[in-house]
């Protein structure tokens, strides 16, 4: 206990200091968690099909759901987070479309319903058995920016780099809607995702409180905050080291000075 404890509290340390070392480009990027909204269910998006679509579509069927935001066409963390979902509910049993729900939305208004039907392929694949109900929308009149501010999912634009700076996070809703938990990476554990959406299911919210959270282009050494996190969590994990085998040494003294205080042997020391 008193181990975790200190795990906790030393990636608090290390997430603290990341976060105060986060270059400029990443001001305004992020996840606020809004657990209990509800979101807009009448936004509406263009669906892979080309059809104009609402979210409340995909909500109010008795299912949980699963919400990202990703685009299409980024080149790093969107590809390993759709990755990373891919092969958490390929080891599922439950199927898209009859347990469970996922909306993938695109944050870039550029792009077409194409794409998102490409990106749908290709998942697919990948998941390689049927899946009805994955959903993957592209943007309307800016309904996907107002979806992203109420789900608190903060992401810019960056221009030196051509490409969005966003972070890599699941919004898990109950079935009319409400947020009701985050997970944050870009690999999910098959059964902490289970776990999220029977809470989702029941109508449970629960705080993450895990904001490890990982930024579009983090992953260029020159962003600074990445490596900055890194080395702030071995700093931490070397800290932690140090207490444990200290604590550890401390321990064995006093059991040793119990052990000679209890001993037949031992006796008043003469001068």
């Amino acid at each position: 206990m008193l181990a975790r404890l200190l795990i906790s509290a030393l990636f608090s340390l290390a997430l603290a200091e990341g976060n105060a070392s986060v270059p400029q480009e990443l001001n305004g990027v992020g996840v606020e968690e809004r657990l209990g909204t509800v979101l807009d269910g009448n936004l509406e998006f263009v669906a892979e099909n080309g059809r104009p679509t609402r979210l409340s579509t995909f909500l109010r069927q008795g299912r949980p759901v699963i919400l990202n935001f990703v685009y299409y066409s980024c080149p790093m963390l969107c590809s390993l987070v759709m990755n990373g979902l891919t092969s958490s509910i390929r080891e599922l049993s439950w199927t898209p479309g009859q347990e469970y729900e996922i909306v993938t939305v695109s944050i870039d208004p550029r792009e077409m319903y194409t794409l998102a039907a490409a990106k749908k392929q290709a998942q697919l694949i990948s998941f390689d058995r049927p899946a009805p109900g994955w959903h993957f929308l592209s943007d309307y009149n800016d309904n996907a920016r107002k979806l992203a501010d109420q789900a608190g999912f903060r992401y810019r634009w960056d221009k030196d780099r051509q490409q969005y700076a966003h972070s890599a996070a699941l919004v898990l809703l109950t079935p009319e809607g409400k947020i009701a938990r985050y997970l944050y990476g870009i690999k999910y554990k098959p059964f902490d995702l289970r776990m999220g959406l029977t809470e989702a299911r029941d109508g449970k919210m629960r705080s993450t409180g895990e904001h490890l959270l990982l930024y579009c282009f983090q992953y260029d050494p020159a962003a600074k905050s990445y490596v900055l996190f890194a080395r702030n969590i071995m700093r931490g994990g070397g800290a932690l080291t140090v207490f444990i085998v200290g604590a550890s040494l401390l321990r064995f003294w006093r059991r040793e000075r119990e052990n000679l205080k209890q001993s037949p042997l031992a006796g008043p020391v003469s001068s």
